[in-house]
């Protein structure tokens, strides 16, 4: 989907116009994909513009950095004070908003000892990620003939440029056979995530979802998903998930900051419950937008941009 243009883009300390944000062609990151990056979502609530979850995903941001051992060159309140002043430059009630830290114009090698660590910060009106429909009537997912990476290949607890690649498979061959989005197994062949969300499997009324060593980014609206279940009163559980079990669930749920809470109706041509959000997946959204939408936040998930 095409993104609409803003006035300004945050680069390095310093707003620039939109057209002028560029970045050398020899730097790093074009030919490595060094490159950490988040996706929050600033809404317009009812009480006025508000971040999702700001902190947590600032520290989120800075951990992958710290695993690919890159410095990022401003403190997280700095990150964090930018993207709001970033929100306001803009006049933004609400949009999407990337923070993007990358390896820039240095040394060509592999190593990436010589090339600065810049920061960008870009938002952005973005509707619903996997559909207007999405959320209200599910969509329909395959599972993936490709597997997120091993342990011991690519830190999948980072979110960096370079793992999107593998996302980019999967999600091009589930569009290419007439699907909304895949799903990917981990190298155990156990449920990890979809391309660009984590994954929930609800039956008999109770939660279960794969744990963090089964290859899948740490979602910050997954944690706020848990959260969530659990003051509803609903199990929650972080197991291995066998693929059959999809085929048997009552219910299946991708979470991630674009996508949401959004229901999926089929996976591999097979109808998952009635075909239609369950009510674990409905009560769980009703809870979520009450937040995002109305800002009752009783856990200080909310930062105001005022």
């Amino acid at each position: 989907m095409p993104v609409n243009k803003v006035e300004k883009i945050w680069m390095n300390g310093k707003f620039v116009n939109w057209d002028d944000a560029k970045i050398h062609v020899l730097s790093h990151v074009v030919h490595y994909g060094s490159s950490w990056f988040e996706g929050i979502r600033c809404y317009g609530t009812k009480k006025g513009s508000a971040i999702f979850r700001l902190d947590r995903h600032v520290q989120r941001l800075f951990d992958s950095a710290k695993i690919y051992r890159a410095e990022i060159p401003f403190t997280k309140k700095e990150i964090e004070s930018a993207i709001k002043e970033t929100i306001k430059v803009n006049k933004m009630k609400a949009c999407y908003i990337r923070p993007v830290v990358y390896r820039g114009y240095g040394d060509v090698g592999v190593s990436p000892i010589g090339c600065p660590i810049d920061v960008s910060i870009i938002v952005w009106e973005w509707g619903k990620y996997l559909g207007s429909d999405a959320l209200d009537k599910g969509i329909d997912v395959r599972t993936a003939s490709w597997s997120r990476p091993a342990p011991n290949t690519l830190p999948t607890m980072a979110k960096t440029g370079a793992n999107y690649m593998n996302s980019q498979l999967i999600k091009l061959e589930a569009l290419a056979d007439g699907y909304a989005e895949g799903i990917a197994l981990d190298v155990h062949g156990q449920i990890s995530e979809g391309s660009g969300e984590n994954i929930f499997v609800v039956r008999d009324g109770s939660i279960v979802t794969p744990p963090l060593i089964d290859a899948l980014l740490p979602g910050v609206t997954r944690a706020s998903v848990i959260t969530l279940a659990k003051e509803a009163g609903i199990s929650v559980t972080e197991s291995h998930i066998p693929r059959e079990l999809l085929y048997i669930a009552d219910e299946v749920f991708f979470t991630g900051t674009a996508a949401e809470i959004t229901p999926i109706r089929t996976i591999d041509r097979m109808t998952v419950g009635d075909g239609k959000p369950g009510p674990v997946t409905r009560e769980l959204q009703k809870r979520f937008m009450k937040i995002v939408q109305d800002g009752k936040d009783s856990h200080g998930w909310l930062t105001f941009v005022k």
